[in-house]
């Protein structure tokens, strides 16, 4: 069997996610309604989007996918997007109803905030409503699963898997670090808490003056740290934005992987796909406890309240162990092979669809 998955895509999605996973599972041939072409093996049918508003991104987006109804639904067996409250969710619920033959459909969320405010407001609150009569609801997170029975969506369609990392390529280095470099690597803004990691390093080099950060992304925050860098040449360096190798790299070249993410008023953190790809490479973490990146981030590596000492004192922590910096990541990289594995998730995505298949046939 092949499966024919057509995947309709937010406007600011990002890639090597979602769809990349749905690409991997098995037997599965997938099209996707994308505004830049996907990597992987994916039939891409361009698209724009109507978008009178571009203040928020992502699931928040107000924006609606154009040529989805150009799609015909006999074509095929699934269709699938991202997150509950999505337009373009609602968009495919409508969609598939209007063929001959009608695709089950499949919403993939990270969703854990119980209250989500988004919900209460048209046309969010429709696109939620369309959901629920969705086959697949497929949880990247354990508090995803929570948060959908919370609010009222049946236990028998929701299955759980955690995202996979590539570990071949997020590998560690064959000689690990031997000088106090911290590295972050997301996207530059104060949900991610470049500014706390900024003013923790200070404190940081008052005992290590020799410690280093290292920054890879962009966003709104960029300009403070190309200041930084200026005003400390040599303590903090920007790399921008780097494609998944460079990423990788910049991992391998590290002793220690900080983030600091804090809640907004519509988002906290769910799990963090920087934390795994840190930890495959086998770094220790040391985050701010925030959302449920508990999840991601396990004991020994270091949760800390959203304080800049704690987190200094967490950095410290490793900074002035290296010996136990490496046997943490040496950890880290075990249970990321056991438990997060790329092949080995993307299969067991492809279970949950099977499952569902089955009880349809």
């Amino acid at each position: 069997m092949s499966r024919r998955l057509l995947w309709v895509s937010l406007p600011d999605q990002r890639a090597r996610r979602e769809l990349y996973w749905m690409s991997r599972m098995p037997q599965t041939q997938v099209t996707a309604l994308a505004a830049q072409q996907p990597i992987g093996d994916i039939e891409w049918v361009r698209s724009t989007y109507r978008r009178p508003v571009k203040r928020f991104v992502e699931a928040g987006a107000l924006a609606w996918v154009r040529g989805l109804g150009d799609q015909d639904p006999a074509a095929y067996d699934w269709v699938t997007s991202l997150e509950l409250c999505s337009l373009v969710t609602g968009q495919a619920a409508r969609w598939r109803s209007r063929g001959t033959r009608r695709p089950l459909q499949a919403v993939i969320t990270w969703e854990n905030l119980p209250d989500q405010p988004l919900y209460k407001i048209p046309p969010y609150r429709q696109a939620v409503h369309a959901s629920r009569g969705a086959d697949l609801l497929l949880c990247m997170v354990d508090a995803a699963r929570d948060h959908l029975l919370e609010n009222g969506f049946h236990e028998d369609r929701i299955q759980v898997v955690k995202p996979g990392v590539d570990t071949t390529l997020f590998a560690p280095a064959p000689q690990p670090a031997v000088e106090p470099v911290v590295v972050f690597t997301s996207p530059l803004a104060e949900n991610k808490g470049i500014d706390r990691v900024l003013d923790a390093m200070a404190l940081v080099r008052r005992t290590v003056p020799e410690a280093r950060l290292v920054v890879a992304g962009n966003g709104p925050l960029r300009e403070r740290i190309e200041q930084e860098a200026r005003d400390h040449p040599g303590q903090v360096e920007l790399r921008g934005s780097l494609d998944a190798a460079g990423v990788a790299e910049l991992l391998r070249s590290a002793a220690v992987f900080c983030t600091a993410p804090r809640a907004t008023w519509k988002w906290t953190e769910q799990l963090g796909l920087a934390y795994l790809e840190a930890q495959s490479c086998g770094l220790p973490v040391v985050t701010t406890r925030c959302g449920t990146n508990d999840e991601a981030v396990q004991p020994p590596n270091l949760l800390v309240d959203d304080d800049v000492d704690e987190l200094a004192q967490g950095l410290l922590h490793f900074l002035t162990d290296l010996p136990r910096a490496r046997e943490v990541g040496a950890a880290n990289r075990a249970r990321m092979l056991a438990e997060h594995d790329l092949p080995t998730q993307c299969a067991r995505m492809g279970e949950a669809f099977a499952s569902v298949e089955a009880q349809h046939r």
